[in-house]
This record gives structure tokens, C-alpha cells and sequence, in this order.
């Protein structure tokens, strides 16, 4: 089989959008009741068996590189074990709703063949919960596949990053001045032309190392296009924090009041103004 390994997040929403939806039109043609879903729902579990392997055969060719992060393959042999239960549960279903079709004629057997396909779809639905689930906490708990799915070297930077930013703001919450400042130096290192970086490298300089003055500096060096509201406000309101932490209150002021005007829907300078407010002048 070609390696399909990086199409296995849309294959895999085959398998859950085609099974669940199938299991459910099988309980309910069970009843009797609405004729149209029993050859529904034959459609769809045949194609949920069919896109199973396919999900399962590009789970497997996709674990390769999630498996070789460290701490990460225990979670990814959990995933996989779920996924070929997943696939050999609707694989039984596959064959017991062909075998039903096959048997058409002999109504009992039919029937009792349909039933079975139900009680294993129970199953089979219940597996697939349990494949997603590891398979969430695999991508979102260890990044298992998260920028290398592609194999893109502009993907796995992207990762880098992320893992840079999110870990600084965990050092810092934590207290870990110097950690987070170390962090946003090198996050600086690998993307140093983005405003959005500059404007955390100036927020580690206020946050990190207390220094206003070298806040401003970064501050001012950062060119913002006056259509980029995101950059233009979140660099009015750390200068404000500068001049805040530098006993300047009323250039905070002054920036803030400015911004107010230019953005009154940026509930971030109306919070910020108030709390200068309260503080007084």
C-alpha cells in the first residue's frame, strides 16, 4: 500500500462520521420502524469496515515519528491498539451486514444476522471513542504529530515556536524569570521578523528582567502597520505597563486614552484604563 500515513487525520473522520452514523441507523432499522435505514445504514458500515483499515494502515505509517518523541510512545502504542480493535470490530460488522445482504432471502437468518451487526457496532462505536480519545491526548498532550504530519520543515519551526511561547508563559507563571526570559530569547532567534515576537521579546524584558526603560526601547523599534490591530494595541498597552512600571502613570495614560479613541471595541485598553484609574494618578 502507498504511504497514505499523512491523510490519516481525514481518514479517520471517515471512520467516525460513516460508523457512528451507520450503527445508529442499524439499531434503528432494528425497530421496524423507518425502512429507509436498514439499506442505510448497509452503505455505511460496509464504507466505516472499508475506511477502517485504511485509517488503521495510515495510523500505523503515521506513529513512526510521534512514536520517537520522548515519552510519547506508550500513548502512541495505546492509540494504535485501539485503532486495529477499532478496525477489526468493523471489519466483523462489514461482514455480517455483506452476509445479511447475501442471505436477504432467508429473512431469519437475515434478521439474526442484522442484530449481531448492532451488538457489535455497539462495541465497535464504543472502541472508536476510546481509539479518538488516545488519539487526542497523543496530538494534544505530546504534539504527536503536530507540525510533522507533512513532514514540512516550515511545520516542525512552527512547532518550535509554539512549544517555546507556551513553555515560557508556564516558566513565568511559575516564577521562573530567568527560564522565561532564556526561552523568548531563543523564540527571538527563530523568528526574529515577526512583530508578534518582537512584542513578546519586549514584554520579557518588562515581565522577565524589570526593565521599563529596555521595554520602551524594543517598543519604539517595532514598526506596526496601522491596519494591524493586534499589534498596534498589544504595543500601546505594554508601553503603557513601561511607563506604568517606570512611575510615568500619566504617559500611560496618555497612550492608553489614544488607543481608547482608535479601538473603542478593545475591551483590553477599557480594562486597562480602568485599572489605572483606580490606582489613581
Amino acid at each position: 500500500m502507498p504511504d497514505i500515513a499523512s491523510l490519516h487525520p481525514i481518514i479517520v473522520h471517515f471512520v467516525v462520521a460513516l460508523g457512528l452514523v451507520g450503527v445508529l441507523l442499524r439499531l434503528v432499522s432494528l425497530t421496524g420502524k423507518l425502512a429507509w435505514t436498514g439499506p442505510a445504514a448497509a452503505l455505511l458500515l460496509v464504507g466505516a469496515a472499508t475506511a477502517s483499515v485504511l485509517a488503521a494502515q495510515s495510523g500505523t505509517q503515521a506513529h513512526g515519528v510521534a512514536e520517537r518523541i520522548p515519552g510519547a510512545r506508550e500513548a502512541v502504542q495505546e492509540h494504535e491498539e485501539a485503532g486495529e480493535t477499532t478496525r477489526n470490530l468493523f471489519l466483523v460488522v462489514g461482514a455480517l451486514e455483506l452476509a445479511a445482504l447475501a442471505l436477504r432471502s432467508r429473512s431469519g437468518l437475515a434478521k439474526g444476522l442484522l442484530v449481531a451487526s448492532g451488538l457489535v457496532g455497539i462495541g465497535a462505536a464504543v472502541e472508536l471513542y476510546e481509539a479518538g480519545e488516545h488519539g487526542g491526548e497523543l496530538v494534544y498532550g505530546y504534539a504527536g504529530g503536530v507540525g510533522t504530519r507533512l513532514g514540512d520543515t516550515t511545520d516542525v519551526r512552527r512547532l518550535l515556536i509554539a512549544g517555546l511561547y507556551h513553555q515560557a508563559r508556564t516558566a513565568r507563571e511559575a516564577g521562573r524569570l530567568e527560564e522565561s526570559a532564556r526561552l523568548i530569547d531563543e523564540l527571538g532567534k527563530q523568528a526574529p521578523d515577526d512583530p508578534s515576537v518582537k512584542l513578546l521579546g519586549a514584554e520579557s524584558l518588562l515581565k522577565d528582567r524589570n526593565d521599563p526603560p529596555g521595554a520602551l526601547a524594543a517598543l519604539a523599534a517595532i514598526q506596526a502597520d496601522s491596519n494591524d490591530r493586534f499589534v498596534t494595541v498589544r504595543k500601546g498597552l505594554l508601553a503603557s505597563e513601561a511607563w506604568v512600571a517606570a512611575g510615568q502613570k500619566d504617559s500611560a495614560k496618555v497612550i492608553l486614552s489614544d488607543l481608547r479613541q482608535r479601538f473603542p471595541q478593545a475591551r483590553a485598553v477599557a480594562e486597562a484604563l480602568k485599572k489605572l484609574d483606580s490606582t489613581g494618578n
